[in-house]
């Protein structure tokens, strides 16, 4: 029998290379939701998915987890710190049916900046290994309402490939879907990489003003999940419907498939009378003149003339 060289070159398995793609949308408009479902779908299909809640009210993670709060990256990491500790990935880390999830966490309201709490965060996985764990998928779920570099560090540093935009058929979250194109188009025209991907309808009543709207701005529609009861009634419930065979289930395998193939795309932005446009003007108020306001208006109708208090210098 032929002895083996213990010290001969051994090739390394190529790693796989990891889709990393943010999700933002308008506050509440179900990107928690969306994520929570589409990943476990992906776990299911025997993808290796790691979802990342970015938002300081750290409920992405609570329907996966059947309405459980996790303990966040940044409230551990400060608790570990003052008893002379280390944190672990078990600390901060939790699975549930192939689906591993944390939240990053933030700062108690009012004390404190969300965005640099975003980007501590970060800096927490990096030296957790984040560039070493072998996912097929990392879902980064942020807020797209304001407008802060923390919260756009994804797409401002390179951080993901793609995004993906979660909106309804109503002005405000399309509103916020425009700025998230963009703040993506402003970094491409700095030199960034990332583009978004399409965008997730939710709450979809066929009225079409986001189908009309990823149209004009270049994206494509990932998926259209219906305004159901059905399905408003399970998700308060902390029911993940994602599931195979499921009633919903072909929503969030299409979902899943084309969150997966499609390429990111540079998309053209709206000016605002291009997304008023995309409603009537009743919805919209584009009937209305603006009227300026004058001094006496902003007075009460009442002026009282006061000598000016002005030092006026003789020419020399």
């Amino acid at each position: 029998m032929n002895s083996i060289d213990l010290n001969m070159d051994v090739e390394a398995t190529p790693k796989k290379e990891t889709q990393i793609i943010a999700i933002y949308g308008k506050g509440g408009i179900g990107k928690s939701f969306t994520l929570a479902n589409l990943s476990y779908m992906m776990a299911q299909q025997g993808k290796r998915v790691l979802l990342i809640g970015c938002d300081p009210k750290s409920d992405t993670t609570s329907l996966l987890f059947g309405g459980k709060a996790c303990p966040t990256i940044i409230e551990t990491s400060a608790k570990k710190k003052l008893a002379g500790e280390e944190v672990k990935i078990g600390d901060v880390c939790f699975k549930r049916d192939g689906v591993f999830a944390m939240e990053l966490g933030g700062p108690e309201v009012g004390r404190g900046c969300g965005g640099r709490g975003i980007i501590h965060g970060f800096e927490l996985l990096e030296k957790l290994g984040f560039h070493e764990w072998g996912f097929d998928y990392v879902l980064l779920d942020f807020l797209g309402d304001v407008v802060c570099g923390g919260f756009g560090l994804p797409i401002a540093r390179d951080m993901c490939q793609k995004v993906i935009i979660v909106g309804s058929n109503d002005l405000q979250s399309l509103y916020v879907a425009n700025n998230v194109c963009s703040a993506v188009e402003y970094f491409r025209k700095l030199g960034g990489n990332v583009g978004v991907a399409g965008i997730v309808i939710n709450k979809d009543d066929g009225t079409g003003e986001a189908a009309a709207f990823a149209e004009k701005v270049g994206i494509p529609v990932l998926s259209a999940i219906p305004a159901n009861e059905d399905i408003r009634r399970k998700s308060a419930n902390y029911e993940i419907i994602g599931r195979p065979g499921g009633e919903w289930a072909s929503v969030f395998e299409n979902l899943a498939t084309n969150v997966a193939e499609a390429p990111p795309q540079r998309p053209t932005p709206l000016d605002q009378d291009g997304l008023l446009g995309l409603f009537s003007g009743d919805t919209v108020g584009r009937n209305v003149v603006l009227e300026p306001a004058s001094f006496e208006d902003m007075c009460g109708g009442t002026v009282i003339t006061r000598p000016s208090l002005e030092v006026i210098y003789d020419a020399v």
